[in-house]
């Protein structure tokens, strides 16, 4: 059984090695040179006493090759489902094969458990090392990345760590689960593909978010959490947009961020909110209308500070960033029973139903 496991599986695995190469290959030529020039850039931007413009700028280099790893990392899983899993019962039965192995002296349940034990592992090491690729090439550039872009946030977090792993693992088993109810291979793919889709996007929408209970608290005005100040020219209210960073959290996931009054009125549902704060005269007046010798900077932090005195704050509800190993491996256990459940209705799909 392994030798035949094997004979089936090596077209498919000779290829994933070939690519997992390549990028294993591309990461270790680049990755040197992008650590050296980030240590380079943190030690003159600490001298400076500003690495905030560092950051951004580092990470703004470096984003195409960045995504495109992040991405590859995300859909290594599904390619493994499709082509591993959806195939691997639905070929037999479609064929017509599986009635004479099951004839042999191997009995379907062992020859079953040989299939799903060995390519389910293998499946698992080739998502896992390119996972492990990945977090290490990267790893200048999770330490700068802008939000939206953190080891928390969704796109990021399913690309890092030890969860690849389990994507994979539910992914095969998913393809042979659908492949055996199907029976026919093109079809189990297509389903396959859309069913494991759906999962990974309903896990950071619906389930990640409450796997342990986020933390809300308000938040003072600064260029930290504020994206801009637009003073308007002709009158009328000083409008505030936020930005979807929280000041002395950094990494952490924001699942919402809203500016709010005194009173707890949510005021920038849909744009930006609006300011009761006097642009005529005082500290948020036009730049136009300050002492000449005030600094662009200056009006912009008087303007801030009389707004936080006005009772304005961010409202924020999160995921801090030290439950990302916490989160890795609640859900690596949460698709681990899914994979288990799956391979268990195979065991018994192919007892009772399959002839």
């Amino acid at each position: 059984m392994i030798w035949l496991t094997w004979r089936q599986l090596r077209g498919g695995a000779v290829t994933t090695a070939v690519a997992l190469a390549a990028l294993a290959a591309v990461l270790a030529l680049t990755g040197p040179t992008l650590a050296s020039d980030y240590s380079s850039g943190i030690t003159a931007c600490t001298r400076g006493g500003d690495c905030a413009r560092f950051f951004d700028r580092f990470f703004d280099d470096h984003q195409i090759p960045f995504l495109a790893v992040t991405v590859v990392t995300l859909i290594l899983p599904a390619l493994i489902g499709l082509f591993w899993g959806a195939p691997l019962i639905a070929r037999e039965l479609e064929a017509g094969t599986h009635l004479l192995v099951w004839n042999q002296s191997i009995t379907r349940t062992r020859w079953l458990a040989v299939k799903l034990a060995l390519t389910g592992l293998a499946s698992m090491a080739a998502a896992g090392l390119c996972s492990l690729a990945a977090t290490w090439w990267a790893e200048p550039l999770d330490k700068s990345a802008a939000p939206g872009f953190t080891l928390m946030d969704p796109l990021v977090f399913g690309a890092r760590g030890i969860v690849p792993m389990a994507y994979a693992a539910f992914a095969f088993v998913l393809g042979v689960t659908v492949g055996m109810l199907v029976r026919r291979t093109l079809p189990a793919m297509a389903l396959t593909l859309a069913v494991f889709a759906a999962v990974q996007i309903a896990m950071p929408l619906v389930v990640r978010p409450h796997l342990l209970p986020p933390v809300s608290s308000a938040f003072e005005l600064s260029p930290a959490n504020v994206d801009g100040i637009h003073m308007p020219r002709d009158g009328g209210s000083l409008a505030l947009t936020l930005d979807s960073a929280i000041p002395g959290r950094t990494g952490a996931w924001v699942l919402s961020s809203h500016l709010v009054d005194r009173s707890g009125r949510t005021l920038d549902d849909g744009g930006p909110g609006a300011i009761a704060v006097s642009t005529s005269s005082g500290p948020c007046a036009p730049p136009e209308q300050r002492p000449e010798t005030a600094q662009a900077g200056d009006h912009y932090a008087g303007c801030l500070a009389e707004i936080n005195r006005l009772g304005y704050r961010q409202q924020a509800t999160y995921q801090p960033f030290d439950r990302f190993w916490p989160f890795q491996l609640i859900e690596t256990g949460l698709y681990a029973l899914l994979a288990l459940g799956l391979a268990g209705f195979c065991f018994w799909w192919l007892r009772r139903r399959v002839s």
